[in-house]
């Protein structure tokens, strides 16, 4: 069955576990690539990082996968406290990507939700991100009333932010 014909009921969001490493470092890859382009990061090296990321996670933490109705993952979330130094901010949406033929059916929105719950769940109401400042992904962080970040010299680099996650759960239409 084709996603363009599954309901959205079929995809499930969970919390990712260690035993999910291998699809999501398979899935890393290829999202990855059809993001960026060029051969990117291979699977060994991403499986080492996902590897390391579930060795020393924490509770402050956290990655969300999406998968089918044949339990495959076809997509990903990572949210990390943001440590950096722009004021205002203290969660990073660090990763967000979505394999290309489910994109465009709210299964992004969805995992923006879940990240912005878990966030205010732990008393975390503002988040950012960092991207590409060409990606085609920008309108969507602009749907979800993602706010550009410039620099001092008032260029954008990529980056996102939202003061208020609150606003984007209502944004996301999650509970």
């Amino acid at each position: 069955m084709c996603c363009r014909t599954m309901p959205d009921q079929e995809f499930k969001i969970r919390e990712a576990t260690f035993a999910d490493v291998p699809a999501l470092a398979h899935l890393h890859v290829v999202t990855f690539r059809e993001t960026h382009g060029g051969p990117g990061p291979t699977d060994e090296l991403r499986y080492g990082q996902w590897r390391e990321v579930f060795a020393t996670q924490d509770e402050s933490s956290f990655c969300f996968v999406i998968s089918n109705a044949v339990n495959e993952l076809v997509g990903f979330t990572k949210g990390v406290p943001y440590t950096g130094d722009l004021p205002g901010f203290s969660g990073e949406l660090n990763k967000i990507y979505l394999l290309r033929e489910y994109q465009r059916r709210g299964l992004g929105r969805r995992l923006m939700g879940h990240v912005a719950n878990r966030f205010l769940s732990q008393n975390v109401d503002s988040m950012l991100l960092f991207g590409d400042a060409y990606s085609p992904s920008n309108a969507f962080y602009e749907t979800m009333g993602g706010e550009k970040l410039f620099s001092a010299a008032g260029e954008f680099h990529g980056g996102y932010g939202w003061r208020d996650l609150h606003r984007l759960v209502e944004i996301c239409q999650v509970e």
